[in-house]
């Protein structure tokens, strides 16, 4: 299909059981068949709703005419709370969640990136409302801080998508292929040549690979769910 032109907006009504979550919204068509939520890095290593790669990821659904809510942490920006290390976050997602729900009732897709798609990962699946589950960049070790993915197996029969970098140095290959095989069918992993962990290039492969993340974004939708 061709590429659909969103408008973007401040989300005002988005809260969380903390407070009010900041948000902005690409909207859709009106004849959109999902809605989408998209989750950012770690807000102490300076992740926020208008990271590159979420940004870009944000972008790729919105081309299908799906509106997009990106929201802000609870302690970042103007989100209300403290951040907490991975525990409140999960029910942030499912406020977001919940706002989706309301304003669109319709099936949600579901992408995190980094700190965010293990949070978001670990707040939808096995909620019968979303549809779809992208990782990208899902972090092994990172900064000190361990991340586990044995929830993978409740995932349920969705269609999930996992993007990472081939030379992530937050997500060791070996290692990361090992979790991803309790994930269920069905499930597309793409690893990223040349790419770091936020799909930059590395020496050798110096150009920037957010293009070939969104591209995998885009085929995925495209073939998961005909659009």
């Amino acid at each position: 299909m061709s590429e659909f032109r969103s408008h973007v907006k401040a989300v005002e009504d988005l809260r969380g059981p903390v407070g009010r979550l900041e948000g902005i919204l690409n909207t859709g068509a009106p004849d959109a068949l999902y809605a989408v939520v998209v989750a950012h890095p770690h807000p102490l290593g300076g992740g926020t709703m208008h990271n590159k790669v979420v940004y870009h990821a944000a972008k790729a659904f919105s081309s299908f005419g799906l509106p997009v809510l990106r929201f802000n942490f609870r302690g970042t920006g103007l989100s209300e709370g403290v951040h907490d290390d991975g525990r409140g976050e999960v029910e942030d997602v499912r406020a977001a969640l919940d706002w989706l729900e309301r304003e669109y009732r319709l099936p949600i897709l579901f992408a995190g990136f980094s700190f965010g798609s293990n949070v978001g990962l670990r707040a939808c699946c096995g909620d019968a409302r979303v549809q779809g589950l992208c990782g990208i960049g899902l972090p092994v070790r990172a900064e000190g801080r361990d991340y586990t993915y044995n929830f993978l197996p409740g995932c349920g029969a969705v269609p999930k998508l996992f993007v990472i970098g081939d030379h992530d140095a937050f997500a060791p290959r070996v290692v990361l292929e090992q979790a991803l095989v309790s994930a269920p069918e069905p499930k597309r992993v793409v690893w990223v040549e040349g790419a770091d962990h936020f799909f930059a290039g590395v020496p050798g492969s110096p150009a920037p690979k957010l293009d070939v993340m969104s591209a995998a974004i885009r085929a995925w939708v495209g073939d998961e769910f005909g659009l």
